[in-house]
């Protein structure tokens, strides 16, 4: 195999146009969690695709949004922002039924970008009347130059590989920059953490996501058996307690979900131990963030 092209592709978007879930699909395997839930990507999460020829270094980052009033809130815009900066070509990604004022942040930030962006219009499985994406399409061309734009639906995997195609003739020549069977930069014990948030995500309410992160404290790998310690920080003891949940039933369900999918990552029995601990105010406290991993 002889790579003559690789480079780096930023993802961006508002919260909730399904980013991940593209990434996801584009690699054919799980790498970045997903949920319903806006703002569940918090890092930059690199995934790595290599074919014959080219090497493709896809950047998924958190979703550009104007609520900076914490800030967890601006650190996950500083990472979509610098991210746009460093990449050789931008996927901006929207979703097909509706423009928000969050899309026009997110464009006013790649008119300071110098590289090729391409406009992927997400969702279009849940347009009804296809006819109606035309006029749309045209009244997105006149918002900025872009070097594409291709609709496509990221959870039905329709018209990916035409996607990919355009960003393989834009990405520079040069040689793979990750090994050829490197999917990720993440470590194991960094999926396994994301692993659990996710599992809290969907099972906690609304706003309590937010509140939460996943911190791994014991990872005991032998033949047979994984053994797993995490700790789930939240930011009062309110909170604490809807985690738990009555007679500890929620962090159960939730160490149950996490515990199967950690098993198909790691082809292992796994056994996790959940903790809940409280750090006050941590996602709007930078030394606190810095010391969950928050760079």
């Amino acid at each position: 195999m002889t790579i003559t092209k690789s480079g780096y592709v930023a993802i961006i978007g508002r919260p909730n146009v399904g980013k991940s879930t593209l990434l996801n699909k584009i690699l054919g395997e799980k790498i970045s969690i997903t949920s319903p839930k806006p703002q569940t990507t918090r890092w930059q999460i690199l995934g790595i695709k290599t074919t014959s020829d080219v090497q493709t270094i896809y950047i998924d980052t958190p979703g550009v949004h104007r609520d900076e009033k914490r800030a967890m809130s601006r650190y996950m815009n500083r990472v979509a922002s610098s991210v746009m900066l460093d990449a050789d070509v931008v996927i901006f990604i929207i979703d097909a039924t509706r423009w928000q004022s969050e899309d026009d942040m997110v464009l006013e930030k790649l008119k300071a970008c110098d590289k090729p962006v391409i406009l992927v219009i997400n969702k279009i499985d849940l347009v009804k009347d296809k006819a109606a994406l035309l006029p749309h399409i045209d009244k997105l061309k006149n918002k900025f130059s872009f070097a594409h734009i291709i609709p496509v639906s990221a959870m039905n995997a329709d018209n990916l590989e035409s996607l990919e195609s355009e960003i393989s003739q834009l990405l520079p020549e040069g040689p793979a920059l990750f090994p050829e069977d490197q999917v990720t930069d993440k470590t194991i014990r960094f999926q396994i953490a994301e692993i659990i948030r996710e599992k809290l995500i969907y099972a906690t309410e609304q706003e309590l996501p937010y509140s939460t992160t996943v911190e791994i404290e014991q990872f005991k790998q032998e033949e047979k058996l994984t053994e797993i310690g995490a700790v789930i920080w939240v930011e009062r003891q309110g909170q604490k307690a809807i985690v738990i949940g009555k007679k500890g039933l929620m962090l159960k369900k939730i160490g149950t979900l996490a515990r199967r999918e950690i098993e198909k990552l790691l082809d292992t029995k796994v056994f996790l131990r959940l903790w809940v601990k409280v750090k006050e105010d941590w996602t709007d406290n930078d030394k606190a963030m810095r010391s969950l991993g928050y760079e």
